[in-house]
């Protein structure tokens, strides 16, 4: 029997990078410890289990020493002060899956002949986060009347996400990493980040966050593609970071106007109108509660409090429920993606085998319902 030597650092640094699962790694692996100091080997096949438990690739087990893993694109944005984190295996996975979407369907874009889209990086820092907002407007055809006029943040959500796709831009959203059900994706270390590209913008927005949530981070995710900036988006309030703070701008801009902000307050007490006005503007109250900083309309002592009172009910973590499965992968896939890659695959341009591994899918009868639900096929 074949027994494999694993230096200890590499076991710490697996148990590590595995997070909030390590523990966990402990109560499966009861030879763990032994392992870690080295009084016991593990065979083969109990390094592939420990592998596929810590979601780590074998072969980084067998190297000399720890591999740095930084996060693919920038961190732009410090976490609650602290400064930048590991990043996860859930979260390095999801970056890796939306970078690999994204490269077939640039190749796909240029051989079909589109034309690049002339919004990615036609801003620059030093242009007007107000003006920038207003050419977002334009080109979204996504105006401050249809946003109020949607019923739920929800429907504001799906009309701001199907705006951006019939521009060009890969929305992808979901909870998960991948199909899998069994690992949910923290809104506490990221809410989601964009891929800049001329010819395929790609924005991930972790659907376990809540809805009003997302709905900003959307927007903030376009901002940064009008800057033509690839990067991760966390939870932090204040960043420091010139660019993120000019996507939150932007960002405020594009949902909550400030002649509209001013408008809906009148005389009323700013504080007394956060719930109302985050209703109004289909956004989260974190989002009025900051545009209601930015205007000098309360002090940042007060926008502490006020944000420290509404933090937890934002982060709160929606579990992804039932619901119909085509609508939900298309959703994670982005439905122009999706309709692209089943087409080129229909087309023989596409293989099969590739196709269901960029979709997530194993069956073609999988494969055919999804493209049915897309209206691929008839």
């Amino acid at each position: 029997m074949v027994r494999v030597e694993i230096k200890p650092e590499l076991w710490d640094w697996a148990v590590e990078r595995a997070g909030a699962r390590g523990a966990e790694l402990y109560k499966s692996f009861p030879n763990l410890r032994d392992w870690r100091t080295g009084s016991a080997r593990p065979t083969l096949k109990q390094v592939e289990a420990f592998a596929k438990a810590a979601f780590v690739p074998i072969g980084y087990l067998l190297l000399a020493s720890p591999p740095l893993e930084p996060p693919p694109v920038p961190d732009l944005r410090t976490i609650g002060g602290r400064g930048p984190r590991r990043p996860s295996p859930d979260l390095l996975d999801t970056i890796y899956l939306c970078q690999h979407r994204q490269a077939w369907y640039r190749d796909h874009a240029q051989v079909i002949g589109e034309d690049p889209r002339d919004f990615v990086g036609s801003a620059r820092l030093t242009s007007s986060p107000g003006r920038i907002a207003e050419r977002m407007r334009s080109r979204l055809g996504f105006n401050l009347q249809i946003q109020q006029r949607c019923r739920s943040w929800s429907e504001a959500l799906r009309k701001l996400i199907l705006a951006a796709e019939e521009i060009g831009v890969l929305v992808m959203v979901s909870g998960v990493v991948g199909g899998n059900s069994h690992r949910v994706l923290d809104p506490e270390e990221f809410r989601g980040f964009a891929l800049s590209d001329r010819f395929a913008p790609l924005i991930f927005i972790n659907g376990a966050d809540a809805k009003s949530a997302q709905m900003f981070t959307v927007a903030h995710e376009i901002a940064h593609l009008w800057l033509g900036h690839s990067a991760l988006s966390s939870v932090d309030p204040s960043p420091s970071e010139a660019v993120e703070s000019w996507c939150n701008r932007v960002a405020a801009e594009f949902l909550v106007p400030s002649t509209e902000l001013r408008q809906s307050l009148g005389e009323s007490d700013p504080l007394d109108c956060v719930q109302v006005l985050a209703q109004r503007f289909r956004v989260s109250s974190l989002v009025i509660l900051r545009r209601l900083l930015d205007a000098g309309m309360t002090t940042r002592e007060t926008f502490q409090t006020a944000y420290d009172t509404e933090i937890t009910q934002s982060l709160e973590r929606r579990r992804p429920g039932g619901g119909n499965f085509y609508k939900t992968q298309s959703a994670r896939l982005s439905p122009r993606f999706a309709r692209a890659i089943i087409t080129s695959t229909l087309e023989g341009q596409t293989l099969y085998r590739d196709a269901y591994h960029l979709l997530g899918v194993r069956k073609h009868q999988t494969f055919e319902k999804l493209a049915r639900s897309l209206r691929v096929l008839a």
